[in-house]
């Protein structure tokens, strides 16, 4: 059996960015059981030196930066373990978090998780938090930038009285994502097909070699697919077992590109003071019948009264263009470019951006930055997203 070191210090994310190289790695598939052992088939190659961190000794085999990066691939990992993850515990964490951020979290149980937006008192976008509600505390994974400012929002918001503790735990975990359709065919030769056709969220905990491991259904940008939250000692050895199953590494710049072109709002860019939440099309993590919570009045206000005056969409586009420009109708801006990247293939060009409501759709034509022409598309994640149903007149 390949255990871990326990010296393993932070995972593989930022330390393998630049490898190119191709490696063969076993097909031999480890397995993983319920509250059991993680166990490797033994190989020298693969194996974790007992003086080394899990980072140092993958390093040199991870081809962490494909180019063009593989994101159509059938089965991709990613690892994610630079994203925040902050800890609430404490007999009031779950009515603590419900009237901080849009969820309904009173509806959930053990087990479960949703998508939850920080927001400002009057809507503005902060970040998107995806939660797992855990039988002593709910986990909250947010995006690098905003790890920091959202752990001290919450501090702020915990009273003397408050049965509330907030703990920043990303330096303690690793974080790992998985997707593509190969996703639920791995999770079965792992063991761990109890997951597979749960709903987004639902959140089981195992064991790696004594280690505890957290895998949940859905990995940030899809409903699809499955995240692992798990200690830096154990991390080697699912990420070789991953490997082992075809899994193909996404380094950081394939990540953004998947990111843009499913159409996950990132914060600084969707995700800012200039946007409201439902401009940013998250209405699945918006409850609609719960109590009072911080920016419900706007939006309450917003729905009430249509008061949604632009969307965000995805672009696709005849040439690059910069973040930040302007998009026109017919000679009048309408809109602003948020994200930018190159498409499937290079010669190809995609982006995100807001666009008033009245403006343009799906389908529609208009004019990025000087004269380029783009098509105004549907993109997954947004479409995914399932807005309240307006009540016909009596």
């Amino acid at each position: 059996m390949t255990t871990a070191t326990a010296t393993a210090t932070p995972c593989v994310s930022h330390l393998v960015g630049r490898s190119t190289a191709r490696l063969q790695y076993s097909r031999a598939a480890p397995l993983l059981y319920r509250n059991a052992a993680f166990s490797t088939k033994k190989s020298n190659k693969n194996k974790l030196s007992s003086g080394k961190s899990c980072s140092t000794s993958i390093i040199a085999a991870l081809p962490f930066e494909l180019s063009p990066p593989p994101i159509d691939h059938d089965f991709l990992v990613m690892d994610l373990s630079h994203f925040g993850r902050i800890r609430v515990s404490g007999d009031d964490r779950i009515q603590f978090l419900h009237n901080q951020t849009t969820a309904d979290f009173e509806c959930l149980s053990e087990g479960q998780g949703c998508d939850t937006v920080f927001v400002t008192p009057t809507a503005r976008t902060i970040d998107i938090a995806y939660a797992w509600i855990m039988k002593k505390a709910v986990v909250l994974v947010v995006s690098p930038e905003t790890r920091g400012n959202i752990t001290e929002m919450l501090n702020k918001y915990v009273f003397f009285a408050d049965k509330v503790e907030i703990q920043d735990i990303t330096k303690q975990t690793c974080l790992f994502a998985l997707a593509g359709p190969k996703s639920n065919q791995v999770m079965a030769n792992l063991n761990l097909s109890d997951l597979v056709g749960q709903p987004y969220g639902t959140n089981r905990h195992y064991s790696v070699n004594g280690m505890p491991l957290t895998v949940g259904v859905g990995n940030i940008i899809s409903q699809e697919g499955f995240s692992l939250l798990m200690s830096p000692t154990t991390a080697g050895s699912v990420w070789k077992t991953l490997l082992s199953q075809g899994a193909i590494p996404l380094g950081f710049n394939a990540w953004e590109k998947l990111r843009v072109i499913q159409g996950r709002p990132a914060p600084g860019k969707e995700l800012t003071n200039e946007f409201n939440v439902l401009e940013a099309g998250l209405w699945n993590s918006i409850s609609m019948n719960k109590g009072c919570y911080k920016g419900q009045e706007t939006i309450s206000r917003l729905i009430t009264y249509d008061g949604v005056k632009q969307r965000l969409w995805g672009i696709h586009l005849s040439a690059p263009v910069e973040p930040g420009s302007p998009i026109t109708v017919n000679g009048k801006k309408v809109g602003k470019l948020t994200s930018y990247t190159t498409g499937r293939k290079e010669s190809d060009h995609f982006a995100l951006g807001y666009i008033k409501r009245q403006a343009a759709s799906c389908g529609d034509t208009v004019v990025v930055g000087e004269n380029i022409l783009g098509t105004v598309v549907d993109v997954p994640f947004l479409s995914q997203q399932s807005p309240p149903t307006k009540k016909s007149s009596p």
